[in-house]
């Protein structure tokens, strides 16, 4: 009698545990269905107004309408992205909190020591969303006029050349050194704090060279008061079309765009990712964030980088781009 009731205790509860988590797949099946059911948290690791944060608020909106729920911009600033990314990494992976990072997603490994999460593992890819092109400038009065000249100026007074950026670890930082490693020297480099008054110096004549977004110096090229020797992509910029690339004028595949993807922590459904891919391309697709990103020289990617996999391979591609220039250079964390 006591064998019976023993074996009659333990089909009952593994009749249970088989319930209980035939109950909790259905219910997750259903939040997964119904998913969203509040306002979701577009984290941006930089301050309002900034290049990032202008693609963020563009895209925000209509990915809010073609999901159902608004998308509300939180700027998380600090440690050149390491904050932001550190608390999307550890929020809960149930879709309601999203990520808009640029491509200090690829950098960070190598320009901080034992980083409280990693670019690679911690996160679900989304899909990239827009680039950046940027711009090799020089000051209105530096001699050059041209790339050629400017290859020239460089090889005779090298060091003496100073060459602004927006810090360590800054994209602007980043193109300067591979620019330098391209050319085969190493000029004198000034960090500012923000492109903003690296800019402002430059325009005023206190330093040589900089490397700086098309968002903000087009304006300054076309009224001259900058001098642009090159663009670093790979074809010309309609925006300023008569400014060669980099790469047509000797530097062969030199290009440098502040890339933009799009993450979740690690563990969102799949089929919330799905709901979120679809929501960004059609969000990206739409005529107006085209013609506003377009009016800010922000380029929208090719419908096959607007995917998880597209924006796993093109980060893989960027650490192992930048990691050895950075390693090289010793910046400082």
């Amino acid at each position: 009698m006591e064998i019976k009731v023993k074996i009659k205790n333990f089909l009952f509860s593994g009749m249970t545990a088989a319930l209980t988590a035939s109950a909790l797949l259905s219910g997750n099946a259903m939040a997964e269905k119904d998913w969203p059911s509040k306002s979701i948290t577009l984290v941006v690791p930089f301050a309002a107004g900034g290049p990032t944060d202008t693609v963020a608020r563009l895209i925000a909106a209509p990915m809010g309408q073609a999901l159902g729920q608004t998308v509300v911009v939180e700027n998380v600033n600090g440690a050149g992205g390491t904050i932001a990314s550190t608390k999307v990494a550890r929020a809960a992976p149930d879709g309601y909190t999203i990520y808009l990072h640029h491509m200090g997603m690829a950098t960070a490994n190598a320009l901080y020591d034992k980083l409280p999460y990693d670019p690679m593992t911690s996160f679900e890819y989304i899909g990239q969303v827009a680039d950046v092109p940027m711009v090799l400038l020089g000051k209105k009065d530096l001699p050059p006029n041209n790339f050629k000249e400017l290859e020239a100026y460089i090889k005779a007074n090298g060091s003496k050349i100073t060459m602004a950026n927006a810090g360590p670890g800054a994209v602007s930082q980043l193109c300067g050194l591979l620019f330098q490693s391209r050319m085969g020297v190493k000029l004198t480099n000034i960090p500012y704090k923000g492109t903003g008054p690296a800019l402002t110096d430059l325009l005023g004549g206190q330093v040589d060279l900089l490397c700086d977004q098309t968002t903000q110096t087009i304006p300054y090229i076309k009224d001259g008061r900058v001098k642009a020797y090159g663009t670093t992509t790979m074809k010309r910029l309609p925006a300023i079309a008569n400014v060669p690339t980099l790469d047509e004028q000797g530097l062969k595949g030199f290009e440098v765009k502040v890339w933009h993807g799009m993450y979740t922590p690690k563990g969102v459904p799949k089929p919330i990712l799905d709901k979120l891919n679809a929501a960004l391309k059609k969000s990206l697709n739409s005529p107006d964030v085209k013609k506003r990103l377009e009016d800010a020289n922000i380029d929208i990617v090719s419908p096959d980088k607007m995917t998880p996999n597209g924006l796993k391979t093109h980060l893989e591609a960027e650490v192992n781009k930048w990691g050895p220039i950075i390693r090289k250079a010793n910046i400082p964390d």
